[in-house]
């Protein structure tokens, strides 16, 4: 053989050797969500956000997948199976009954789940500290008191509060349970309405007129994914709609205390790095959501029939709806 030849031959080899080691590197992230709305769609852009930080290329050193569930449980447990079936290297699931899903299908595949509010109660993790098995993730339990001050600053008149949930979602029913709580320390009084399905959101609304001063929408995936319908309501009774995340205040709420869902996702892929880095998700603490945000909507608030005080827009984080 010539040196040609063998040169030739040894640059193959290493071409070979070093796709073949690209190829190894290459890991799967599998990323569902239960219905699209801006706060998940945000946690899903902020864990892909962080594993690029991390080093890891879409479409050279990372594969993501991703499906939403369009808001129905069947097709969430679908999703989850298939997912499983493929075996990616970390599956992501994005709010409680996807995440309820992914964790019913396999015990084997690594799984961060985020945006979920009781991970304990919703049976994913054995406990926070000690998640045990292939679970781990990052919780977003919603500052329920402070949303409680927040709504008695804007509406000091409020003494009952409505409450638009499904009661099929546990993160839901976890939140309305705190929100009693905090609302009897306040001495206010909570009134239900449920949707099960994203086209009750409204008619859920409508019964609350006249038997509150206040809605409150909560974490909730199926009345958030319609959260414009409530909205209308609102301004149409002039009673104040008030969201337990932010990223609502834009689509027409008063106001919230919450969570940049991106920073969630972002501190969610952290954890996804620290899986493919080759830790076991039982052994990492669950931990929770960082950071809270004042957003309000002054114009979304006057269309409602009530004004923002000027020192709760004087400390807000941002100003929407101007």
């Amino acid at each position: 053989m010539t040196i040609t030849r063998l040169f030739l031959a040894a640059a193959t080899a290493a071409v070979a050797l070093t796709s073949a080691a690209a190829f190894a590197q290459t890991k799967t992230v599998a990323i569902t969500a239960i219905v699209e709305h801006p706060a998940l769609d945000a946690t899903r852009d902020g864990v892909i956000e962080a594993l690029k930080a991390a080093g890891y290329t879409p479409g050279d050193t990372l594969k993501v997948e991703y499906q939403s569930a369009q808001g129905n449980p069947a097709t969430a447990a679908q999703i989850a199976r298939q997912f499983a079936g493929a075996r990616p290297d970390v599956i992501v699931p994005i709010s409680t009954p996807s995440a309820q899903a992914v964790v019913a299908s396999t015990r084997e595949i690594p799984v961060v789940f985020t945006a979920v509010t009781d991970p304990v109660g919703a049976q994913l993790v054995r406990s926070l500290d000690k998640p045990g098995a292939n679970v781990t993730g990052v919780s977003d339990m919603a500052p329920v008191a402070e949303h409680v001050a927040l709504i008695r600053e804007i509406v000091p008149s409020v003494k009952r509060l409505g409450v638009l949930y499904n009661a099929g979602e546990p993160n839901s029913v976890s939140l309305v349970k705190a929100l009693k709580d905090e609302a009897q320390k306040a001495g206010l009084t909570v009134v239900e309405a449920t949707a099960t399905k994203s086209a009750d959101a409204q008619p859920a609304a409508r019964s609350l007129v006249g038997k509150a001063d206040a809605l409150y929408v909560p974490l909730d995936n199926t009345v958030v994914s319609a959260l414009e319908s409530v909205v209308a309501v609102g301004q149409q009774a002039k009673l104040p709609v008030f969201s337990a995340d932010t990223d609502s205040v834009a689509r027409g709420t008063v106001a919230s205390i919450g969570f940049d869902y991106r920073q969630v996702g972002r501190q969610t892929g952290e954890a996804v790095v620290r899986i493919l880095k080759g830790e076991k998700p039982g052994d990492v603490p669950v931990t929770f959501a960082k950071g809270t945000d004042l957003f309000v909507n002054p114009k979304s608030a006057a269309a409602m029939g009530v004004t923002i005080p000027e020192a709760v827009t004087k400390r807000a984080t941002k100003v929407v709806g101007q």
